[in-house]
């Protein structure tokens, strides 16, 4: 997990606009995988807003309000659970607060239950 933090944080410190979708929906699905069995309250959700994200970042021209919008809503759930993490608690925080930061909030967005029914990655056995 701690790679997938660093690569995460890497990338929104220098700057999502300077990452390619591409390697944006790369990390996604690594998330997807890391997050899929997990049983913690807010993960579902997470996982439906990372589908939807990794949707847009798979587009040829992603729609940039949607993304902002989709990253508020992860950083803000992703704050919330790191409270109920075991451990990894405070870069959980860090990578919420990151997120919300990054993003813009956009109370009407709708829920993308197709991208949230099917990850692409299943989760990889360790």
């Amino acid at each position: 997990m701690a790679v997938k933090f660093a690569g995460t944080m890497n990338a929104i410190n220098r700057g999502l606009d300077a990452t390619k979708p591409t390697k944006g929906a790369d990390m996604v699905e690594d998330w997807e995988a890391a997050l899929a069995d997990s049983d913690v309250s807010g993960a579902k959700g997470i996982l439906r807003d990372l589908g939807s994200l990794r949707k847009q970042l798979e587009k040829d021209t992603p729609d940039a309000d949607r993304v902002h919008a989709l990253l508020h809503r992860l950083g803000t759930a992703t704050t919330k659970i790191a409270e109920k993490a075991d451990s990894s608690q405070e870069k959980l925080k860090a990578l919420g607060q990151a997120l919300t930061e990054a993003g813009e909030d956009t109370p009407d967005e709708e829920e993308d239950t197709e991208a949230a029914a099917s990850p692409k990655r299943a989760r990889k056995k360790a």
